[in-house]
């Protein structure tokens, strides 16, 4: 790594220049060093804390949380627990978007596999689900008369 501009920050993260400026603005980036122009310069450890941001970002780590985060490693030790804490609690929000994901993937794996075998045919399947369809339409309306009768 080295000195980087923001512009080859923006190409080599693919994030957007604003986003960059915003993380800087609010905290989450500490103050880049400039150069003598004016323009910031993202060295080796500043490209690293940028990494780390980005990982946790990805992860679906809220700016609020992320902002938490920060706070908690500038705190230094005594925050060790409380970070990894933060850490674990997105991890188990991330294993049950995992495992509601792979639901869905099965559930729509089952119904190509249905596809593939024939068991769902031209029209048969059609009329099936427009019998279904029509059931659920039918309960919503009889849910709306419970709803205004009350």
């Amino acid at each position: 790594m080295s000195n980087l501009t923001i512009t080859e920050i923006s190409n080599k993260y693919n994030i957007n220049q604003n986003t960059i400026r915003y993380y800087e603005r609010i905290g989450l980036l500490p103050r880049v060093p400039r150069q003598s122009n004016g323009n910031r310069y993202y060295n080796d450890k500043m490209q690293k804390w940028l990494e780390m941001l980005l990982c946790l970002r990805h992860s679906g780590i809220s700016i609020e949380v992320l902002y938490e985060y920060v706070e908690l490693l500038q705190a230094g030790d005594a925050t060790l627990k409380t970070r990894e804490n933060l850490l674990r609690d997105q991890v188990n929000i991330l294993v049950s978007k995992q495992n509601d994901i792979q639901k869905s993937i099965d559930r729509l794996n089952s119904k190509i596999a249905l596809y593939n075998s024939g068991e769902i045919k031209k029209h048969k399947s059609y009329f099936e689900e427009y019998e279904i369809a029509k059931e659920i339409e039918k309960d919503n309306k009889n849910k709306q008369n419970l709803t205004h009768k009350h």
